[in-house]
């Protein structure tokens, strides 16, 4: 039996750090880690876009803020203030947003009816209680 001549395999992190630069595919994963409902999956995909977009060092040095913290912020247990997330993600070519969920808003229609008191005038309650 012949072996064929098998293509080397792109490593994954490699392969998915380039698909990351370009900010149209990075806002489609982080959107995709927001669906997850998992802080640490989110943290993770902000870690690769980092990543992608030059690192913790280039980054730190593109916001201004102290690098240190920025690791700290991207680690496992970190808590991104909504003031580092904005920087981060500005710098990605990219910003934070909030969208509508698909599900159709309620609408005064699709509530329960709330229980009402009639509201008397004052001339009413004392012709109502003679």
């Amino acid at each position: 039996m012949k072996k064929e001549n098998v293509p080397a395999a792109v490593p994954a992190k490699d392969y998915l750090l380039n698909r990351l630069q370009d900010p149209a595919t990075a806002a489609a994963y982080l959107n995709a880690a927001v669906e997850e409902d998992d802080p640490g999956a989110f943290l993770q995909a902000l870690r690769n876009v980092t990543e992608a977009r030059g690192g913790v060092a280039r980054i730190a040095d593109l916001t201004g803020l102290n690098r240190q913290q920025l690791y700290r912020t991207l680690s496992e247990n970190g808590n991104p203030e909504l003031r580092s997330l904005s920087k981060i993600l500005g710098v990605s070519g990219l910003r934070l947003a909030v969208v509508a969920k698909n599900n159709k808003p309620a609408t005064p229609k699709d509530r329960k009816p709330a229980q009402k008191r009639a509201r008397l005038s004052p001339g009413a309650k004392l012709a109502r209680a003679a």
